[in-house]
């Protein structure tokens, strides 16, 4: 898988990384004890009303404001927002094993991932540019068209808007065998950062799910 990006100068950077072979019909018992063990590790660390400071949230907010055009406020960061409802109280989402394996990661690492099932995508040529008005259809919501948003795109078909939202198309589900592991960085992220999260996912499929990972690339 090549990804291509035409969007560095906006001071957006990506690890990537394949993993093949997973079964994602099973649960394995390990994993909730996986996800428990994370949620009380983040609810030790972090306090809800001092997260607008921590310096990973303000990077991403800023690049909100600042880049995209969005008020942060309203349309929070992705794995703020996971965050947030893991520091309520509330239990992560349980969607599949392989997102909820990424959901983890997010919040661990205070950083997005998105995760796009290969056979679904079409194209093993992939760009990370500014969009140019093209026909968006997000998980859960209806389709849109984006203009003037960074976009993950296998030429006209959007399968991300940069850095939270991922597109029905290209969605992970029980039968997905091949996945795309995306984490979304900032230039003020540091690589290793990008790294060791994208490292953390694909080592729990191996893991938990079977499946063998390739390399992970910085682009």
């Amino acid at each position: 898988m090549d990804i291509k990006n035409l969007v560095s100068d906006a001071g957006v950077k990506i690890a990537y990384q394949t993993v093949w072979g997973i079964d994602n019909a099973i649960r394995p018992r390990e994993l909730d004890d996986l996800i428990k063990s994370v949620e009380n590790e983040v609810r030790n660390k972090y306090k809800i009303d001092e997260l607008k400071d921590n310096k990973i949230i303000r990077i991403y907010r800023d690049f909100y404001w600042k880049i995209i055009g969005i008020d942060p406020t309203k349309q929070r960061p992705a794995q703020e927002a996971l965050l947030r409802r893991v520091l309520r109280g509330e239990p992560l989402p349980r969607i599949n094993p392989a997102v909820d394996i990424g959901n983890i990661a997010s919040i661990k690492w205070l950083l997005p991932v998105g995760l796009y099932d290969i056979d679904k995508i079409g194209s093993n040529s992939l760009e990370l540019r500014w969009s140019r008005g093209e026909l968006f259809r997000p998980i859960g919501g209806k389709p849109v068209q984006v203009s003037g948003q960074i976009i993950l795109a296998a030429g006209d078909t959007v399968l991300h808007v940069y850095p939270y939202r991922d597109s029905e198309l290209t969605k992970v589900d029980e039968n997905t065998k091949n996945i795309l592991i995306i984490v979304a960085g900032l230039k003020e992220i540091y690589d290793d950062m990008l790294i060791e999260c994208s490292r953390f996912i694909s080592e729990s499929y191996e893991k938990l799910l079977g499946g063998k990972a390739g390399d992970i690339k910085i682009g």
